[in-house]
């Protein structure tokens, strides 16, 4: 049977995960996923690309704050309320409208990643969307993610991955948002929708990977890197990069909930 068998949700863009038992969505995918990210002195997203430490900062959310915890740093709290002045920062080729969230943010981040950095929240003017290309002619809005609302992963497919590799890799590696088990391996490139009761979500695009894969989602060091190995039967020339996972954007149900556990109903591409 198909079935949910992860939910994760990133508060922060490129920081670490929070494992969930069930999730909430909205237009915009999970709930709380990619509303805040680190930005440079150019305004600019960083990710664990250049800065694989912050696979190190654990964030956490209670009731009124988000707080981001770091060996060795403590915990930050941030409220929910903060409303800081309003910037611009940019994702990719995208300048999104963002409040900045402080300078104990900037100052607590700063020391943990050893660079200078801000910390910015989605802002409520902010009209970001996903790229029309693949999401079609009314692309859905999106937070700080890098083009999609949410990224779906296949364990059969990791599995199939790690008989190719020397050392076997955790799926923390690909930072899903949800895992669905009891598919064939690579089944989800022909995948057109995943349906959990009310919910529907659509998948457009393989995923293609970076160096990102290669960080090790615990200690934020660069370790086995699986790209090399996937260029070998993944890559896509369409695309120009090697492909694991799908990106998939809510088709319908936004305002309801996908619990682990949960069945999934899967229509392929080539169904009638």
């Amino acid at each position: 049977m198909t079935s949910v068998q992860e939910l994760h949700v990133y508060p922060v863009k490129s920081c670490r995960g929070i494992a969930r038992q069930s999730v909430r969505l909205s237009p915009t995918g999970f709930e709380w996923d990619r509303q805040w990210m680190v930005i440079d002195a150019t305004d600019c997203f960083i990710t664990q690309r250049t800065h694989p430490r912050l696979a190190t900062i654990q964030p956490e959310l209670t009731g009124n704050a988000l707080l981001l915890s770091a060996a060795g740093a403590g915990t930050l709290r941030v409220s929910l309320d903060h409303e800081g002045p309003s910037t611009t920062a940019r994702v990719w080729n995208d300048f999104c409208v963002a409040q900045d969230q402080g300078d104990e943010a900037s100052e607590w981040l700063s020391t943990v990643l050893g660079d200078a950095v801000r910390l910015v929240r989605v802002g409520s003017q902010m009209t970001r969307t996903a790229n029309a290309l693949y999401a079609g002619p009314n692309p859905p809005p999106v937070t700080f993610v890098d083009g999609f609302p949410i990224l779906i992963c296949n364990p059969a497919s990791l599995d199939e991955l790690n008989t190719r590799m020397a050392q076997a890799l955790p799926m923390s590696r690909f930072r899903p948002n949800l895992v669905v088990a009891g598919l064939e391996p690579f089944v989800e490139d022909r995948v057109a929708t995943l349906s959990m009761g009310p919910v529907t979500l659509r998948l457009v695009k393989p995923c293609t990977r970076c160096v990102i894969t290669s960080t090790d989602q615990q200690t934020g060091e660069r370790s086995m890197n699986p790209l090399p190995v996937l260029r070998q039967f993944r890559f896509s020339r369409e695309l120009r990069g090697v492909m694991f996972g799908e990106n998939a954007i809510v088709a319908a149900g936004a305002g309801g909930t996908i619990a682990l556990g949960a069945p999934c109903a899967a229509r392929m591409d080539d169904a009638d």
